[in-house]
């Protein structure tokens, strides 16, 4: 799941810019999801969803045709990338906004970082425009930081890594932490890097024990792989 940011100030295009991203990566036959960062609610005075949230509701989830939650606290966004992943895990995500996030940004001003990879005037941009910053999206863009700073790619932590594939130096391959991800270990919202020898004794270890389970009698006929993603949650707690 790569992520690719577009930020700017107020007015210069960035939700135009957003949804030009989002069209090409999809007519390029990836799965895209979006997060959008904003100072509003976004459920509106009035509704059900906000008389329930009015009435001391924690979380409200709304469920239709589609299905939406909403939760009564602010989310960091490696929290958020974390549900995105684990819910849907699209190819790419486009977030609009989290400037000060280390992820690779497409600015709509002329201010720059160290993680900008263009700057865009979106309404003197052209379609042909779009097509060559996406060819930028997929060889400058990322997935989400492992934090490992096992510095077997040979700088001295991930974000420096991270600035490397931002200037085009190297590509994501290079990151050995980033290639490994059968097994992804959470403590509270912080993922904790694992290295290959780890991964393999967490995963035989668990999948050794599920063998011993009677998973046959929860399989359907629509269950063809039900094995491809298992999740384990331990509440360390003692009520």
């Amino acid at each position: 799941m790569k992520i690719i940011t577009v930020v700017g100030t107020k007015n210069t295009g960035k939700t135009t810019l957003v949804t030009m991203i989002v069209k090409e990566l999809s007519k390029r036959g990836y799965k895209v999801g979006t997060i959008k960062h904003t100072h509003h609610d976004f459920d509106l005075e009035g509704k059900d969803t906000w008389k329930h949230r009015e009435a001391g509701a924690k979380i409200v989830v709304g469920s239709g045709k589609g299905t939406f939650f909403f939760i009564n606290k602010l989310l960091s966004l490696k929290n958020i990338l974390k549900i995105v992943s684990s819910t849907e895990n699209p190819d790419y995500v486009v977030i609009e906004g989290f400037k000060s996030s280390n992820y690779a940004k497409i600015s709509t001003t002329s201010e720059k970082d160290d993680f900008t990879i263009a700057n865009i005037d979106v309404f003197k941009t052209k379609p042909e425009n779009v097509v060559d910053l996406v060819d930028l999206v997929e060889t400058r863009t990322y997935s989400i930081i492992p934090e490992g700073n096992c510095g077997e790619c040979g700088f001295k932590d991930c974000i420096e890594m991270s600035k490397a594939i931002i200037q085009g130096k190297i590509s994501e391959d290079k990151c050995k932490m980033r290639k490994l991800k059968e097994v992804e270990l959470y403590i509270g919202d912080k993922k904790i890097p694992l290295n290959p020898f780890v991964q393999d004794i967490i995963k035989k270890s668990i999948m050794g024990m599920i063998s011993t389970l009677k998973t046959d009698q929860i399989a359907t006929d629509e269950d063809e792989n039900i094995y491809k993603n298992i999740e384990l949650w331990i509440r360390n707690s003692e009520d």
